[in-house]
């Protein structure tokens, strides 16, 4: 038995050789026929491809069908998280919206209470904006709106939230505004709840800065920036924004108004507020309209009737 069994290693051993220097040939001819750059090579690899790849796609199918579960889990995942963060905001939204219809209810009811008139004349149109300055130096829109639909310099534009610029130049079919972020632009504005008057000035940033501020150390961030009304400059109580504070410490806005989505904007029609020459009369009335003068006779007739006394 012996004997067999160092018969069977002396022929297995050279046999195992054998394969293994037939294996590296193969392997060395199927690297040079892979890389030399031949017309008729490269046919017989196409052959090759067509004939043994489409055969082996049966050994792929275990891996193919890994990598789709992999990530349909991956996918399954990602759904899972942005259901749970939309179930969240529309959470919020549903308080924002109660709050909000509280808010309506309330505002109503005030303007009932103190029978509030507001001013018919503040109107407004809607223009399209049609392209961007693009500068650095001058933050600009134009309007597809002009002097055909009565539009005037200095008015304002909103995008239906905040206040975005005035009107700075017309033509007859278009306009031009100057945005609140420009250098150009200065605004009589007042803080609430604080009522503190300020000027909201420009700087070519994306928040304006808070310049003139009566008392600082009433104003935090957070607190709603609207326009005061004075200098006839804007109508007031259009938001502006929301005080913030910049790294430095300096109290700038965060504009209401989405200036990266600038599409449509509302142009308000404003002709300036009636200007009063004469405070008293909205006291007391003209003597000469309501009380009727008394004629001299009858002061005559009083002091003769003093005399006889």
């Amino acid at each position: 038995m012996s004997k067999d069994r160092s018969q069977r290693e002396d022929y297995a051993t050279p046999l195992r050789r054998l394969l293994i220097g037939i294996l590296c040939l193969c392997l060395a001819a199927t690297f040079l026929i892979w890389r030399i750059d031949n017309p008729r090579v490269e046919r017989f690899r196409a052959q090759v491809v067509d004939r043994f790849v489409p055969n082996m796609s049966w050994a792929m199918a275990p891996v193919t069908g890994a990598i789709n579960l992999l990530r349909d889990f991956q996918s399954y995942q990602r759904l899972s998280e942005q259901n749970r963060e939309l179930r969240s905001e529309l959470r919020q939204m549903r308080a924002w919206k109660e709050a909000a219809l509280q808010l309506e209810q309330e505002n109503a009811r005030l303007l009932d209470l103190n029978n509030v008139r507001l001013d018919p004349r503040l109107t407004y149109i809607t223009g399209v904006v049609m392209a961007d300055s693009g500068s650095p130096f001058r933050q600009s829109v134009l309007l597809n709106v002009g002097a055909r639909d009565g539009i005037q310099d200095g008015w304002a534009t909103m995008d239906g939230i905040g206040l975005v610029g005035r009107i700075s130049g017309t033509g007859r079919n278009t306009a031009r505004v100057i945005l609140l972020t420009d250098t150009a632009m200065a605004v009589p504005a007042t803080i609430q709840p604080s009522g503190q008057t300020t000027l909201v000035t420009g700087d070519n940033s994306a928040a304006p800065i808070l310049k003139f501020l009566e008392n600082p150390d009433l104003v935090r961030p957070g607190d709603r920036v609207t326009t005061s009304g004075d200098g006839s400059v804007f109508p007031a109580g259009l938001l502006i924004g929301q005080v913030v504070e910049d790294p430095s410490g300096r109290l700038r806005v965060r504009l209401s108004a989405d200036y990266e989505r600038l599409e449509f904007l509302r142009v308000l029609r404003h002709h300036g507020t009636e200007v009063i020459r004469d405070p008293g009369a909205l006291v007391v009335p003209d003597p000469d309209a309501t009380i009727p003068r008394a004629r001299p006779e009858s002061f005559e007739h009083l002091s003769e009737s003093s005399d006889d006394q």
